[in-house]
């Protein structure tokens, strides 16, 4: 599952499980998967007093991008209840980031 890789799960994975099921919610309008499905989160950190959430795009180009880097910060932070910071990641997005169910959809 995903959230083995984030260091949020490492710490609490209780938690970083209600994330992995919140940031469900968070659509990509565009093709019309979820920022999960997609493998965008690439990691959640929790430090002293914030949350920092590493994610990556499907392009650099998206035209969603601030609408969905928000969307991400937003739900976060309403499900840790502390406040968050999002970054970009610096890899390059591939279908083999994306969860099995979505590779399934047959999308790429």
């Amino acid at each position: 599952m995903i959230v083995d890789r984030w260091d949020l799960g490492k710490e609490d994975r209780g938690l970083a499980e209600s994330l992995h099921i919140g940031l469900q919610e968070v659509m990509d309008p565009e093709l019309g998967m979820n920022i999960i499905q997609l493998g965008l989160v690439r990691n959640v950190k929790i430090g002293d007093d914030d949350a920092l959430v590493t994610m990556i795009l499907t392009t650099p180009f998206c035209p969603y991008a601030p609408q969905l880097m928000e969307a991400c910060r937003s739900k976060t932070e309403e499900i840790l209840a502390i406040p968050t910071k999002i970054e970009m990641g610096r890899e390059f997005w591939d279908r083999s980031m994306m969860e099995d169910d979505a590779v399934d959809w047959g999308l790429y």
